[in-house]
């Protein structure tokens, strides 16, 4: 079954490459939300099988995104892997207590994209 993974990500380069990655690679189908509050609208409609959400962005953080997914009924099962340039130690584990499923570090390598989702998610190996 194909996945469906959703993209919220302000910029518009990073939404470009992984979804191209994403399509290419693995097949999958991707929705793109340039603003936590449409992807948090987009969630509650499509249901994906994840999101990758972007911590830094503005308006309405990653967090304050994922605190939003969470408190949904429609969206609090949703695994959700956070992107950040924000990889000391201490991010790490302050992002780890919120309950996400994973963690993938900016810039990532597009051709390994749907491999670090799959093997966070536990869906086996893409190709």
């Amino acid at each position: 079954m194909t996945k469906h993974i959703l993209i919220i990500d302000d910029e518009l380069d990073i939404q470009a490459v992984a979804q191209l990655a994403l399509q290419a690679v693995a097949g999958w189908d991707v929705s793109i939300a340039g603003s936590g509050s449409e992807g948090v609208a987009i969630a509650i409609t499509t249901s994906p099988d994840a999101i990758l959400l972007d911590v830094m962005m503005p308006d309405m953080d990653g967090i304050m995104t994922l605190q939003a997914l969470q408190a949904h009924p429609e969206t609090e099962r949703i695994p959700v892997i956070l992107m950040t340039a924000k990889t000391q130690l201490a991010d790490r584990e302050r992002f780890a207590k919120l309950g996400i499923s994973g963690l993938i570090s900016k810039p990532f390598k597009a051709m390994q994209l749907a491999d670090q989702i799959s093997m966070t998610l536990s869906w086996g190996a893409v190709v």
